[in-house]
């Protein structure tokens, strides 16, 4: 699965226990009618991969869906989810991912150099 969207907001690094888990948290607001702001957890080596990326950035973030399960001390089990991302790329604004660019508008103007006596072949 994969969220697409603009970073708002990209957490510090924090350790764990005695064993040094860590983790960092990824905030991206999606673009569409009712934007979401979808808070991503990167966990161990992959903090890291956060490090090249800027609020405002557009990204493109490969996650999964985590669940667990937990019985409280008084017998009630309740369960959690959460957002693991394991890869995140930069993605072009404006444009879809895997697009090429748009060249600009001036690149399509019809030719204002043309010559009366040019013609061309062309049966049509």
């Amino acid at each position: 699965m994969e969220v697409q969207g603009k970073v708002k907001l990209i957490g510090e690094t924090q350790t764990f226990g005695s064993n040094g888990f860590r983790k960092r948290e990824l905030v991206v607001t999606t673009e569409e009618q009712y934007p979401q702001h979808i808070m991503i957890e990167f966990v161990q080596d992959k903090t890291d991969l956060l490090n090249n990326y800027n609020v405002g950035q557009d990204v493109k973030v490969n996650i999964n869906l985590r669940g667990r399960e937990w019985t409280n001390p008084q017998g009630e089990v309740k369960y959690f989810n959460s957002i693991q991302g394991w890869r995140i790329e930069g993605v072009q604004s404006g444009a879809p991912a895997g697009m090429p660019e748009t060249p600009p508008a001036a690149a399509f103007e019809p030719a204002t150099d043309l010559k009366e006596e040019d013609h061309d072949d062309l049966p049509f």
